[in-house]
């Protein structure tokens, strides 16, 4: 039978059996990122995130497009997607369509997500599909062997851009914003209890949320390093930042000397689920009836006549 109405399901539920701890979450498939990867730090976030949150690993689907961090959900216990380069916001967001009661996360990089993804990416986040997507962003290829990616600054010297990058970079932060997420925050995998909570946040948060979380290459990227990273992050819950001000979201989005990290902004509306006609009548796609009723299919047939 359908379900008679369809309600979003608590963001924080308590669980059933023993307590989850962040050991539950990780895969007998060890990790193949270069030693000191940032996506280590990301992975370790992750996990104690959805421990925290006390969600079930079969109520948790993983997807993720092509490139080293979108090898994630390999390393993560839960249902997961390996999908398409470019493609993981629009898996994902089919995914939640189909089955609202599903904890949807997103995973991938710069250049799978703001490069060849980017289209997805604003889309989603107009619709305010309720997703995480947690990007790791070094700034650089890595999977490819160190080309400029989206995010590169100015002047930086790669494979692809030996005299220095000529583009500008994209600002994820300030594009979240304009495009409708309701939930953009930005992590740095060299302070991970800072990340575990942003992460726990975005989770919770019903809507579209961003986690563009700083992920160090150490092999490609010479110049934003950990140390470089350290010396230029400052977290916005030191200045007591209201994330319900867009204004002030943007402005801290567009800050360039130095980088803050944590929630920039956050705001509460309905999102595409609920709003849905077709979900509100019929409930979820995964649970709805398929099959016509004598009278139905008479009534259909009629339709021909």
């Amino acid at each position: 039978m359908a379900d008679a109405a369809f309600k979003a399901p608590a963001r924080t539920p308590a669980g059933k059996g023993k307590k989850l701890a962040a050991e539950d979450f990780k895969s007998h498939v060890k990790p193949d990122w270069c030693p000191s990867c940032g996506d280590f730090g990301v992975l370790n976030s992750l996990q104690k995130a959805c421990a925290d949150l006390g969600i079930q690993n079969k109520d948790i689907l993983t997807v993720s497009g092509i490139g080293c961090s979108s090898n994630l959900p390999g390393f993560f216990q839960t249902y997961g997607v390996h999908s398409l380069h470019g493609r993981a916001v629009a898996v994902a967001s089919g995914a939640k369509l189909a089955n609202p009661d599903l904890t949807v996360l997103i995973t991938g990089g710069d250049g799978d997500g703001y490069g060849i993804g980017i289209g997805h990416f604003i889309h989603a986040m107009r619709r305010n599909i309720d997703v995480t997507y947690i990007v790791m962003d070094n700034q650089i290829y890595g999977l490819t062997t160190g080309q400029a990616s989206p995010t590169t600054a100015i002047g930086m010297q790669t494979k692809s851009t030996p005299e220095g990058d000529i583009e500008h970079p994209i600002n994820p932060i300030a594009l979240a914003l304009v495009s409708g997420a309701t939930f953009v925050a930005r992590a740095f995998s060299g302070d991970p209890g800072h990340m575990t909570e942003t992460v726990k946040k975005a989770i919770a948060h019903k809507g579209f949320s961003l986690v563009d979380c700083f992920s160090p290459c150490v092999t490609y990227n010479k110049v934003n390093t950990y140390q470089w990273f350290r010396q230029n992050v400052y977290r916005l819950e030191d200045e007591q930042h209201k994330t319900g001000d867009f204004n002030a979201a943007m402005a801290k989005a567009l800050q360039t000397e130095k980088l803050p990290i944590g929630v920039f902004y956050e705001n509460s509306i309905p999102t595409y689920e609920e709003l849905d006609a077709t979900i509100k009548k019929n409930g979820s796609a995964v649970r709805a009836r398929l099959e016509l009723t004598p009278d139905e299919q008479k009534a259909l047939l009629q339709g021909f006549y």
